[in-house]
């Protein structure tokens, strides 16, 4: 500071203390003495705030104080800062606040459901497909095999839908007669506890899968099914069906197959046999009877020979089967038998047989007209009744008259 700027500043000071002691009626030789040493340590603050000021380069606020409409206000009192060193190293990123959701955190509810406890909760099943069926909503699974009940065949468990909780898979068959549809199924349980249907892995349909045998839940999730091409019945094994292991997972929603085959092969015990057959017209013969025909057509529409081919013909018991056409049948026909049988074979890959069957009805009997089926089944070598691959051809039905 230039000496120059010493000297204004003391002329400066000097001037305030003159102007604020006019103004102060003058105390006793005491509060003299203590307003003299009070006054020093405030001149001597006042003093380094300036310097400090003016070393600052504080040119304006100085030019300002000594302008000539100045006129001093009340002092604010400065508050107290308090400086952080800076430091040498880098700077540590500084942690946010910690978020406390206002909610406590969601638990993801247990979904390990056992037999027990799904034997004894109600459950609501994914849809049966189209046709007689067993009911779905509201309804309890059963332990057993009785008719028109949603048998619960077998169970696991698994985290199926990513969720970090277990749930249960089970199958289940809707019992009709020796079969009936199936269907795999998820359970979960909601935050109530109360037991939920997550979804349907896999069903059975009426061209194939044909069965569900067993099923798996693996560590990632996924699960599997053992599916078989034709269901047991009919008079054929469960042996004869091809199985495969098929895989599901939980994606957006709905399970869908992740691994394994998705269609089947031949199956070497199965078959496609189909038959077409004219109506049967009656008329009245010289004994009064009244007879008629009916030409039956076979074919093997599969690609390996069939040993024989059941053939039923369902007209009323007064309709008996006369002499001729019936010489490829196995045996006689039965005149009694309802309904009438006729046993074929062999028939190679690809072939028809035609067979014109002749009826007789009784003279005297009343027969009205009516509607019978006419129906095929391929068998082997045993006799044992072979499954066919499109079994929607293998019956028709014809009018008589």
């Amino acid at each position: 500071m230039s000496e120059q700027e010493t000297l204004g500043l003391a002329e400066e000071f000097a001037r305030y203390r003159r102007t604020v002691l006019a103004e102060i009626e003058a105390p006793g030789p005491a509060a003299v003495r203590r307003a003299t040493r009070q006054r020093g340590r405030r001149r001597l603050a006042a003093t380094t705030t300036a310097a400090l000021a003016l070393f600052g380069g504080s040119a304006i606020g100085y030019a300002a104080m000594n302008g000539p409409d100045h006129r001093p206000g009340p002092i604010e009192p400065t508050p107290s800062v308090s400086v952080s060193p800076t430091p040498s190293g880098p700077a540590s990123p500084t942690p946010g606040p910690s978020v406390t959701s206002a909610s406590p955190t969601t638990t993801v509810p247990d979904g390990r459901i056992s037999r027990a406890q799904l034997l004894g909760a109600p459950v609501t099943l994914p849809a049966w497909r189209a046709g007689p069926g067993c009911p779905t909503s509201g309804i309890r699974l059963a332990a057993d095999d009785r008719e028109g009940a949603n048998w619960l065949r077998a169970l696991d468990h698994g985290d199926v839908d990513g969720d970090g909780a277990v749930e249960t898979v089970a199958l289940v068959q809707c019992v009709l007669g020796t079969g009936g549809p199936m269907q795999v199924v998820a359970f979960d349980r909601n935050e109530a506890g109360k037991v939920v249907t997550l979804g349907r892995v896999v069903a059975t349909t009426i061209a194939k899968p044909q069965w569900l045998f067993a099923l798996d839940v693996v560590g990632d999730g996924t699960v599997r099914v053992q599916v078989g091409d034709i269901a047991p019945g009919g008079g054929w094994p469960a042996e004869w069906s091809q199985r495969q292991w098929r895989g599901y997972r939980w994606q957006g929603g709905a399970f869908a197959q992740v691994s394994g085959p998705t269609t089947f092969g031949p199956n070497p015990h199965s078959a496609d046999v189909s038959v077409t057959a004219t109506d049967l017209v009656l008329s009245t013969a010289d004994d009064g009877s009244r007879t008629g025909t009916t030409t039956v057509r076979i074919r093997n529409r599969g690609s390996g020979p069939v040993a024989y081919v059941a053939l039923r013909l369902g007209v009323p018991a007064a309709v008996r089967p006369d002499v001729d056409g019936w010489a490829p049948c196995r045996g006689e026909p039965q005149e009694t038998r309802d309904p009438v049988t006729c046993d074929v074979g062999p028939l190679k890959a690809g072939a028809e047989l035609r067979l014109t069957l002749s009826f007789r009805v009784a003279e005297g009997t009343a027969l009205g007209t009516g509607k019978a089926e006419v129906d095929v089944r391929p068998m082997d070598s045993g006799f044992t009744f072979l499954p066919d691959v499109h079994d929607a051809d293998n019956t028709v039905r014809i009018s008589y008259r």
